[in-house]
């Protein structure tokens, strides 16, 4: 096994190693997308975790940011908020202990700058961790929002309320009308990627297709998906609540239309 680290991210160092499997600059507007993204908010205390190889590859990431600019539709103002964890983009890194490692890293700091607690939205499948990983480190169940998604939490103090799903979850859908809304944020790197493939397949099954970038905190925290940085609508009724291929979507829409 190759020697590992983990280091502390900046907009420059992402331009380095890469992130979410993207590394080249030059030719993934994934990868750019992300490093504005960072650099925007590493001022307000967003911070990465890079799982770093020997070989300088970057195989696993953890990002965190104060709640009140959580990019989930959460209210976590005074707690910790992770968005993201992952490990293993080769299969020997993972079940070695990094993720739970990074978190860590995570609380020590959230601690160290007098938050209330760590909290994060889970949900088994692609794109986010599972709940075990969190509930293994001390995390419990704070709130759940609808389908399957639940927001945990570490608390540091019993004082105070504990992080919660914003009233706007899965609510409000009306207000998007008829027809397709694509949401996204560059938060998620493959949302670039997948957008353009759905919006080809919308094209084809002849779907006006109305596109939403989530630019800010403020508008993920409006997003009615738990998931925040991306979402797919059709009708008044979200569709997908992850990036999905070109094939999933029209396997989905089939069925609408």
């Amino acid at each position: 096994m190759e020697d590992v680290r983990i280091i502390d991210m900046t907009p420059d160092t992402m331009a380095v190693y890469g992130a979410c499997g993207y590394r080249d600059v030059k030719k993934h507007v994934e990868l750019r997308r992300k490093i504005e993204w960072f650099a925007e908010y590493h001022p307000k205390g967003l911070r990465i975790k890079g799982l770093i190889s020997g070989t300088g590859e970057c195989q696993g990431l953890l990002e965190y940011m104060p709640g009140i600019h959580a990019f989930r539709p959460v209210d976590a103002e005074g707690w910790m908020f992770i968005q993201c964890v992952f490990v293993g983009f080769r299969k020997e890194f993972k079940g070695k202990g990094y993720a739970s490692a990074m978190i860590d890293e995570c609380v020590r700091e959230a601690r160290a700058a007098g938050m209330r607690g760590v909290s994060v939205v889970t949900r088994k499948g692609s794109f986010m961790a599972s709940g075990d990983l969190f509930a293994r480190n001390g995390f419990h169940v704070a709130d759940a929002a609808k389908p399957d998604f639940e927001l945990l939490a570490l608390n540091f103090s019993e004082k105070g309320p504990e992080p919660r799903f914003k009233a706007v979850v899965n609510g409000g859908l009306e207000k998007y009308g008829r027809g397709l809304t694509v949401m996204r944020s560059p938060q998620c790197p493959y949302t670039e990627k997948n957008v353009k493939a759905i919006a080809a397949s919308a094209e084809k099954l002849k779907l006006e297709t109305r596109l939403v970038d989530l630019t800010d905190a403020a508008a993920v925290q409006s997003c009615p998906n738990p998931f925040g940085t991306f979402c797919i609508i059709y009708n008044g009724r979200i569709v997908s609540h992850h990036p999905i291929s070109n094939a999933r979507f029209e396997n989905i829409m089939r069925k609408y239309l």
